[in-house]
């Protein structure tokens, strides 16, 4: 598959700077397999026929979802990382118009709600995440699943392997630093948190959206 690789739009970095979904090196292999179970066990937790991926990037995640039998579509701000992203579809035999351009603070009850709402490594991009979370309770008919860098260990591990040295670790692009409580703590000003992982180096939650939100 085919990642953006540090590629900028708007002077935010999108996608992924490291195929970390490709990775040999053992390590990294064994950190993407946690991920994956955590995000698996909990999407299987929702029976979610229909997800969309806010913040898609490449499409990874769309095509993981994809091959499941899953009515999967992913969104992205960047038109540059969507057109990686629909290359990535034909390359497979996706139907490329499953990725649209869309900003996260531009979405809107019924276009693009879904089952579940996916919005991963997304939200330490920002600069504005509350407005971020606000604009995803407008879309959040039952569940959303969001994933953060779990820090200081995102950073540590970083600096382990050798890595961003002169900014102490922090990944380009990276502007939020949350730790598990500090994350949990402000995503349950938006949503009520249904179960929360901690797969080594993230944060992730599964949330349902309150009642009060649907009103």
């Amino acid at each position: 598959m085919d990642i953006s690789g540090g590629l900028t739009d708007e002077d935010i970095v999108v996608g992924n700077i490291y195929n970390k979904y490709g990775a040999r090196n053992p390590f990294v292999r064994f950190l993407m397999r946690g991920f994956d179970r955590s995000l698996s066990s909990l999407v299987a937790g929702t029976s979610a026929r229909s997800i969309h991926d806010v913040g898609c990037g490449e499409g990874y995640w769309v095509f993981h979802w994809h091959g499941q039998g899953l009515h999967v579509r992913g969104t992205d701000f960047s038109s540059k990382v969507i057109d990686i992203a629909r290359a990535n579809a034909r390359m497979r035999g996706v139907d490329p118009r499953v990725f649209e351009t869309r900003n996260i603070f531009d979405m809107e009850h019924g276009r693009d709600d879904a089952d579940l709402i996916m919005c991963l490594e997304v939200l330490e991009h920002l600069e504005h995440p509350e407005c971020a979370l606000h604009a995803l309770q407008r879309v959040v008919n039952r569940y959303v699943i969001i994933s953060v860098p779990r820090e200081p260990v995102w950073r540590v591990l970083n600096l382990l392997r050798g890595r961003y040295i002169g900014a102490l670790g922090n990944t380009p692009g990276h502007v939020q630093h949350w730790s598990c409580r500090g994350f949990s703590s402000l995503v349950q000003r938006y949503f009520d948190i249904v179960e929360m992982r901690a797969p080594l180096p993230w944060t992730m939650v599964l949330c349902r959206a309150r009642r009060s939100s649907l009103l």
